[in-house]
């Protein structure tokens, strides 16, 4: 197993690398990785091809292949580039005769360092061999020395210098950088925070389909009907569910939603206990035909 690598990386890459962050997060990061700076783009990619999702860690893959030279070459340019990065690009793009130039580069740094360390260390004694032992070989290639499923990745958040320097770009900003087929796979597939951000989107498709979400919870369905929605095509949806419709706290919030159809209202009313219609029928804050069907429930009742 190789040692871990760490390296320092932005706020933006952190989105999508940190602890916690789905695999539906980690793609988007990939698609929209053309839109970030040379290094940002080549570190994200490098940290998502250690991933242990096989499609996530497939897709970083294809994309790293894709870079342009122009883009590893100003990444590699940078005082900051990390050695385990530019044996990967060596690796991978060095075929290009412009990379070429950047492995022969790394090659004789690598000559050196072991020149350096032989003249000030003494030569060590070889050991007496042992029974039974048998002796590893050392690596002779450097450069073919990482392993796709191997190398692991420690990202480590660069250090606060300025107020909000180490926030990581948050959920809110992502979904202003979506477009509507994104946004749509986002609230049918993420996770609760997703949702409550996707459920208040101005286009009814993006937000209805997060109604359709199979992690949606109850309480995150009675939160939405007594919130208020602007999509009446949700509320119908919930009502369209036997399932949550078997929730009595659900079942209240629709009736005393304006948007519900009124003769699912008027059904739900049927089946509340007497201390909540009696509360209907003097209501003022409910539909004038539902507080009278309240008051002819009570009347049936008291015969």
């Amino acid at each position: 197993m190789s040692e871990a690598v760490k390296i320092r990386i932005s706020p933006v890459v952190g989105a999508f690398v940190k602890p916690g962050a789905t695999s539906v997060e980690k793609m988007f990061g990939i698609d929209n990785a053309p839109a970030m700076g040379a290094a940002d783009r080549v570190v994200l990619l490098f940290c998502l091809t250690r991933d242990g999702d096989p499609i996530v860690k497939t897709a970083a893959r294809e994309a790293f292949e894709a870079l342009p030279s122009a883009c590893l070459l100003e990444y590699a340019s940078q005082a900051e580039a990390h050695p385990a990065i530019l044996e990967l690009i060596v690796r991978i793009h060095g075929a290009k005769p412009d990379i070429a130039a950047l492995g022969r580069q790394l090659q004789a740094q690598t000559v050196q360092v072991q020149q350096e360390k032989e003249l000030y260390q003494p030569e060590p004694q070889p050991a007496e061999p042992q029974a039974g032992v048998v002796e590893e070989l050392p690596d002779t290639d450097r450069l073919e020395s990482l392993t796709e499923a191997e190398e692991a990745v420690d990202a480590v958040p660069p250090e606060e210098t300025e107020e909000g320097d180490g926030d990581y770009l948050s959920k809110y900003q992502m979904v202003q950088m979506m477009g509507i087929s994104e946004k749509i796979k986002m609230a049918l597939t993420g996770d609760k925070e997703w949702r409550s951000i996707l459920i208040k989107d101005a286009n009814k498709l993006v937000s209805g389909s997060v109604i359709k979400n199979p992690r949606i919870t109850d309480g995150e369905v009675l939160n939405i009907v007594k919130v208020g929605v602007q999509n009446d095509e949700i509320i119908r949806l919930i009502c369209a569910n036997r399932d949550w419709t078997k929730n009595y706290a659900i079942r209240k919030a629709l009736l005393e939603n304006p948007k519900t159809p009124l003769p699912n209202a008027l059904r739900y009313l049927a089946t509340m206990n007497d201390k909540d219609i009696a509360g209907y029928a003097k209501s003022k804050n409910i539909s004038s035909v539902i507080a009278t069907q309240a008051k002819r429930l009570l009347l049936s009742k008291k015969r």
